[in-house]
């Protein structure tokens, strides 16, 4: 039961990660590796919007997804969009990005552990004899909310049939008047909205430290690319392979090797079924 209840939280976090990645690249094919800095850089947000602007938890949560949907925009339109279309550039743009934001959060003083995010509700509760923190028991909660959202979002609203139009076919959606920068502007906001959500959800369980951004960023790319770079559902179902294979990893092995759990997920991956579980990439006997 513990493995069960804890494999469930740790994919559900792994997909939180996850998504913000995977809806970017999804539709504008763009791959955003300024994601780990942007989960860190909402966490300082909300840590500076309670204990420096004094704000209520509500609110500071309302600005911290508020500034970061315009950081996304900003990022795409300042930067991005001048090496959209040229895959390494794109990839070096925003790590330099990634890398700007985290080491600049070191440098003005944002280091050590004493910067956390309160829990939403202290205390914790059993299931099955296991004890569960109701911090984790949201996290749950939340993301299911927010994986069904997702999905009533991209068909039942005209932005969001116009992303996954964007996202399926680009030059058809362009032969329908669906501008891709625009898409590219929306998809850069709503990806750095759920960067923000997923820190503000998973950040309480411990401290905000600047290298998280660059664990985030790993396992936000190990879910991606075992799920098929590009697939929501994919991520979602490759955060609970590799989210149960941790527990199990940690439960048997140790915690030291957890990360190399996401590693050999993507060394694996690559070399067994390089377009994932849902991608649309060419595989190798494809392109020969």
């Amino acid at each position: 039961m513990e493995i069960l209840i804890y494999g469930t939280i740790n994919s559900v976090a792994l997909a939180l990660y996850a998504l913000g990645f995977a809806l970017v690249y999804g539709i504008s094919r763009l791959p955003n590796f300024a994601h780990g800095a942007l989960y860190v850089l909402s966490g300082f947000i909300a840590w500076s919007a309670i204990n420096t602007l004094g704000l209520n938890y509500p609110l500071s949560i309302l600005l911290t997804m508020v500034v970061m949907a315009v950081i996304g925009a900003l990022i795409y339109y300042l930067f991005l969009i001048r090496v959209r279309g040229m895959e390494i550039s794109e990839i070096i743009a925003s790590y330099a990005i990634a890398l700007a934001i985290l080491e600049g959060l070191r440098w003005g003083g944002f280091r050590g552990m004493t910067y956390t995010l309160p829990a939403f509700i202290e205390g914790s509760t059993a299931i099955a004899g296991i004890s569960v923190d109701y911090q984790r028991l949201l996290v749950v909660g939340f993301g299911a909310v927010l994986v069904i959202f997702l999905w009533l979002f991209t068909h039942y609203t005209r932005i969001g049939l116009a992303l996954r139009g964007m996202a399926q076919d680009e030059r058809a959606a362009l032969m329908l008047g669906i501008d891709s920068d625009i898409m590219a502007v929306v998809a850069m906001g709503l990806g750095s909205m759920l960067a923000a959500f997923a820190a503000i959800l998973l950040l309480p369980l411990g401290n905000i430290v600047v290298e998280s951004g660059y664990n985030v960023l790993i396992l936000a790319i190990a879910v991606c690319i075992v799920g098929g770079i590009g697939s929501w559902i994919g991520a979602v179902l490759a955060a609970f392979l590799i989210g149960f294979a941790q527990i199990l990893t940690v439960v048997y092995l140790g915690s030291h090797y957890q990360m190399m759990v996401a590693l050999l997920a993507i060394i694996l991956t690559l070399i067994i079924k390089p377009s994932g579980l849902f991608g649309q990439q060419k595989e190798l006997e494809e392109r020969v």
